[in-house]
């Protein structure tokens, strides 16, 4: 039969193979250690051993779940968190952009326009479109390729 030393000491190796610190897992040990004595006290354990370190398995378990949905709360200062939405002045420029590519995508020829908007707005595939403009694949790709340099082209100056 191990001794106590023996127990704690397996305990607090396999609460470290959970991936808890050194100093967390002499805590977590010693917390189950305790929960054993109670739960011994009116309940009979084939394995103190076992026992002992199922519960403190079970505990950093339990404290990494816990730290993982606290982690969001830990915060000091709300204040400093970045916000990702854009500012009135980008809202702005990219609204002028947009407008910029709509007055563009009118100078295209109206079925290379056509092409452009199945491929990028209705994601349309290559063969639906060729299928739909009774095009070979191959022409519709490189009307694609084109339409698409064309318009960075004329937009790269803005």
């Amino acid at each position: 039969m191990p001794t106590l030393t023996e127990m704690l000491q397996k305990a607090r190796r396999a609460v470290l193979r959970q991936g808890i610190s050194e100093q967390d897992a002499d805590e977590l040990v010693q917390d189950a250690f305790l929960k054993v004595e109670k739960y011994q006290r009116t309940n009979a354990a084939r394995s103190e051993e076992a026992l002992l370190i199922t519960a403190a398995v079970n505990l950093s378990i339990d404290r990494q779940r816990r730290a993982a949905r606290l982690r969001f709360t830990e915060i000091d200062d709300l204040q400093h968190i970045a916000d990702a939405t854009p500012g009135p002045a980008q809202i702005v420029e990219q609204q002028a952009r947009l407008r910029e590519v709509a007055r563009q995508m009118e100078r295209l020829p109206e079925r290379t326009r056509r092409i452009l908007l199945k491929r990028r707005l209705e994601e349309m595939s290559y063969a639906e479109i060729a299928k739909s403009e009774g095009m070979s694949v191959a022409a519709v790709e490189k009307q694609v390729a084109r339409a698409t340099l064309q318009l960075m082209q004329w937009v790269s100056h803005w």
